[in-house]
């Protein structure tokens, strides 16, 4: 049968696909690859049909293939048998764990079928929670900006894992960016903020992103010019 690799959005339990919820409904196991997914798909399912994949803290790349290689052979034995589903915070295929677990099955269990149901990600839920809009013909790239990391380049980014926000914040003010952060963004879990100023989540959260642009990024859409009729 199927692994349905499935995106339950950023967050909030309401904000998942109604082809997530189906697929989720109907899987026979629903693994989950840590405890905030778990909360959310528990909004979703019963936890006896929970299943839990343990992997470990590290960045050692043995360990990380021995982790993944033990998932799949924990998954792949339903997944033959009937449908089962991995889920991820936002979307599977952006910034996402489930591409480790569909490499791995493809490689020593390609009789299993891999599916992927797309999920609100951070990329795009950013842009109202945050109030921003990022216009028609305007370019976004994403960047990873953890351990204080500043990336530049492009007049609009979208920084993921800001876990030292006031040294990211200082290389992008000195390269010319205006900044404003968001942390746990639509998530029931812990508290939301939305800032502009670094200090106030200087503490580090792996789910903390920013929005860089410079002031100067391209041209305003044409309809900017109603607000000078609504303030005449």
């Amino acid at each position: 049968m199927t692994l349905y690799g499935v995106g339950l959005g950023p967050g909030a339990a309401d904000l998942i696909t109604l082809r997530g919820k189906r697929v989720l409904e109907s899987a026979e196991t629903v693994y989950t690859p840590g405890r905030l997914s778990r909360s959310v798909a528990v909004e979703h399912v019963p936890e006896s049909r929970l299943g839990d994949l343990d992997f470990p803290m590290t960045r050692d790349p043995d360990e990380l293939r021995r982790a993944w290689r033990e998932a799949a052979d924990a998954v792949a034995p339903v997944a033959r048998d009937g449908d089962a589903a991995f889920v991820t915070l936002g979307d599977p295929n952006v910034y996402s764990t489930f591409g480790h677990l569909r490499r791995t099955l493809d490689a020593f269990h390609p009789d299993v079928g891999v599916e992927t149901v797309p999920g609100v990600s951070a990329t795009t839920a950013f842009t109202t929670a945050l109030g921003v809009e990022v216009e028609a013909g305007a370019g976004l790239a994403l960047r990873e900006a953890d351990a204080g990391k500043s990336p530049t380049g492009p007049d609009r980014m979208v920084l993921f894992k800001v876990t030292d926000a006031p040294a990211t914040h200082e290389g992008l003010v000195a390269a010319g960016y205006e900044v404003t952060y968001g942390r746990r963004l639509f998530m029931e879990q812990g508290e939301t903020v939305v800032t502009d100023d670094p200090e106030a989540i200087a503490d580090r959260d792996y789910y903390t992103l920013a929005y860089a642009r410079r002031p100067d990024a391209g041209a305003e859409p044409a309809t900017a010019a109603f607000a000078e009729v609504g303030d005449a």
